[in-house]
């Protein structure tokens, strides 16, 4: 037995992986070596995390075993991942020249095989023309069939190179020794034509699928970009400037106003705001004392403050925000497009088929039956070539994001299109979601006596409130300044610790802030104010006091303002039948006032970002289809677990990245108009895939030469090749209907 304790774990990126066939292919070859207990591969994150015994079995051993079957690793531990977007980038760039150049050399030989086949030579300036297109820009397809025919698989590539190796190796026959046909009295046809198009508009699809995963890191990126690089450490010898890596549990740290705070820790002097809307979702900012714990990537606000670090490194809640992403969107097995199904049945049958057709014609052929059996052969394997199946997807993706765009939704991949079909259950974030996500207030109610006009005591409560650091402070300045009042010239202003500010103006003191400050006051709340303030809590509104020493002068209604546009929108999920939750961080009776004015009929609130993430779980448990809206950099894990995830364009670039739909104007109402979209775009990619299959269905029977025994019709390899190009038209033209699609 080996010894359990002496396993090392080791995460390297791979390099070379395109669909979860290959994340399959790694991790069987590295659990298939000697010392390996275990490997995991995560096709979304394209990186393998390897259990093995160090003194049976080294990463280089791994790197050999992966790289015999085309793929490779990435050892270096520390900036490998760097390293593998490096090479993913080197390779786009690459694919898209060789597309561009394949295309090129494509057109004339389209030209000539098409309209010019009488001039001189022809053959031999198509076969000029078509052998790089095959064999220098499109050798990875000979290659990728090579190596799955080493291990008995056959996929779309195994097609690909086939049909359009044995097409360009018919045509060089047919052009170097055309007389051994006409002894035969039969004309040779040549096909280069059809194998470099074929080569073109299957590059141009792997292409597009490039394109769609080529950002796929950048939310984790930004989530690490969250924590600073360095930390100010007290020690007895003073002030060091030390990096993150470096934080030691129990460390006493200095955060300045503006910081991130570097690490999870418990203040331990001083005071001050810190927004922590990366975790709670909520726009305002958090009063923190001695005592009062703070998180790795929140941001201080104006106070500075010394605090004991307690969580570092992966220990962090950041770190494990990160990590909760990487797992939610490594869980989920990648999407298998409905052609990469269908093909994997096709592609064997086809093949079959056109070896079945060579052997009929070999044993039934009559006098030509060598000759007449190739071109049947060669017929079926031209007119099954997947060109329409090829673009059957990006075709109608690429007209679908197109669409999506003219509307404000940026569409990332295929994928969110053909989650949306499915969605039976949408999940809305409240803040900055459901409501604007900036605190306003909504309203002054004055004492009697005082009118909401009296400059004086406005320009006063204006002159406070701006020197005041609480968050909420904006909204009352903003709102009296909208008033067109100036403020008033105060002395003796004091920041009141968790309660307000006060200040004094013409010899009499003044104050402003929450409740507490009422036992400043000699006189009681009247009871007017009273029956006000009581609205406004029932409403769900935060209550500011405005007072002299005598008595409550105001009270300030302050309010996160629900969207013009929520609760339309609301009702037309509802309408679809599509059940819709609200989740927030807030508290219970914010969240049932807000529920209410959206007419949300399931809400849950005091809901941490892990609880959004399980919460989604929990319904795709129960089989549901999972929509999840938010803008915060707490939504992150539950928009990465959902089946579909929407991000506001005003969000965080957190949200936004992890997403893969992004509403640009923010507006709720754009949610029933994607789902709408993504509905209409899974319809066409069906239609398209149907008429990709409708002239395989009736050609590969007439290109066999089923009807020869019958009349004596045996289909042209030119004229499979036409039908093959009108499939292409066909599923074009059907995906451009998209563009006519009406949303709104």
């Amino acid at each position: 037995m080996s010894d359990i304790a002496n396993l090392q774990t080791i995460s390297l990126p791979v390099l070379g992986m395109t669909c979860a066939g290959c994340a399959s292919s790694v991790q069987s070859m590295i659990e298939a070596q000697d010392g390996v207990k275990s490997a995991e591969v995560n096709y979304a994150t394209q990186q393998v995390k390897v259990s093995y015994e160090p003194d049976k079995i080294t990463p280089e051993k791994f790197q050999a075993a992966v790289q015999s079957v085309g793929y490779d690793l990435i050892l270096d531990a520390q900036n490998g991942k760097e390293k593998q977007e490096e090479v993913q980038q080197q390779n786009y760039s690459a694919l898209k020249k060789r597309t561009v150049l394949a295309g090129i050399l494509t057109l004339p030989v389209v030209i000539i095989g098409m309209f010019l086949m009488d001039i001189p030579y022809a053959n031999y300036y198509m076969l000029v023309l078509t052998t790089p297109v095959l064999f220098v820009f499109g050798k990875n397809f000979f290659i990728n069939a090579f190596k799955q025919a080493q291990h008995g698989r056959a996929n779309m590539d195994s097609l690909v190179a086939l049909s359009t190796g044995i097409s360009y190796l018919f045509s060089v026959f047919n052009t170097f020794f055309p007389e051994f046909w006409h002894s035969k009295g039969i004309h040779p046809h040549v096909y280069y034509e059809a194998a470099a198009v074929v080569i073109v508009f299957i590059m141009l699809g792997k292409l597009l699928e490039e394109n769609a995963k080529s950002n796929t890191s950048s939310a984790i990126k930004k989530l690490i970009g969250l924590q600073p690089k360095t930390v100010i450490l007290i020690t007895d010898d003073g002030e060091h400037e030390i990096a993150v890596s470096d934080v030691k549990a129990g460390n006493l740290l200095l955060v300045k106003p503006g910081d991130k705070i570097p690490v999870d820790g418990v203040l331990h002097e001083g005071h001050s705001y810190v927004d922590e809307s990366m975790i709670s979702g909520e726009p305002v900012a958090v009063f923190k004392e001695s005592g009062a714990q703070v998180f790795a990537g929140t941001i201080n606000q104006k106070g500075s403050f010394k605090f004991h670090a307690e969580k570092v490194g992966s220990e962090t809640l950041l770190a494990q925000i990160i990590k909760l992403v990487q797992d939610a969107q490594g869980s989920k097995a990648p999407v298998q497009k409905l052609v990469d199904k269908i093909a994997g049945i096709f592609v064997p049958i086809v093949l079959f088929i056109a070896v079945l057709t060579l052997g009929i014609w070999l044993l039934f052929g009559g006098d030509y039956k060598l000759s007449q059996g190739l071109m049947a052969m060669v017929t079926v394997l031209v007119i099954a070539c997947p060109c329409a199946l090829g673009l059957a997807t990006p075709t109608a993706i690429m007209v679908g994001i197109g669409k999506g765009a003219e509307h404000g939704m940026l569409i990332k991949d295929a994928e969110a299109l053909e989650s949306g079909y499915k969605v039976n259950t949408v999940i809305l974030d409240k803040t900055g979601t459901i409501t604007e996500g900036k605190p306003l207030v909504t309203g002054i109610e004055w004492v009697d006596n005082y009118v909401e006009n009296d400059e004086k005591l406005a320009g006063v409560l204006l002159a406070m409130e701006q020197q005041s650091e609480h968050p909420l402070a904006e909204a009352v300045v903003n709102y009296i300044r909208d008033m067109k009042i100036s403020a008033a010239v105060i002395t003796d202003f004091k920041s009141l610790t968790g309660r307000g500010v006060e200040a004094v103006f013409n010899g009499e003191t003044y104050f402003a802030g929450s409740h507490k400050i009422l036992n400043q006051v000699s006189e009681e709340l009247p009871g007017k104010l009273k029956e006000v303030v009581h609205g406004f809590q029932q409403s769900a509104k935060t209550v500011i006091y405005f007072t002299s020493t005598k008595r409550v002068l105001a009270v300030i209604a302050i309010a996160d303002q629900i969207k013009s546009g929520s609760k339309q929108a609301v009702e037309e999920l509802q309408s679809q039948g599509i059940t819709v939750y609200m989740l927030t961080g807030d508290n219970a009776f914010t969240a049932a006032a807000i529920a209410k004015q959206a007419g949300i009929l399931h809400y849950k609130a005091d809901v941490l970002p892990a609880e959004k993430a399980d919460f989604v779980k929990s319904l795709q448990q129960e089989g549901r289809i999972v929509a999840m809206i938010g803008d915060g950099i707490n939504d992150s894990q539950a928009l990465a677990q959902a089946d579909l995830s929407i991000a506001m364009g005003k969000g965080s670039d957190i949200a936004i990245d992890v997403a893969k739909l992004t509403l640009i104007s923010s507006d709720l109402r754009q949610v029933p108009k994607a789902l709408k979209l993504s509905q209409a775009t899974v319809r066409t990619i069906r239609q398209n895939l149907f008429w990709a299959f409708i002239y395989n269905l009736i050609g590969i029977p007439l290109a066999a030469g089923i009807l020869y025994p019958f009349n004596g019709f045996l289909l042209n390899p030119m004229i499979a090749g036409a039908a093959m190009a009108l499939s292409s038209v066909s599923v074009v033209g059907n995906s451009l209907r998209l563009k006519l699609l009406k949303i709104n």
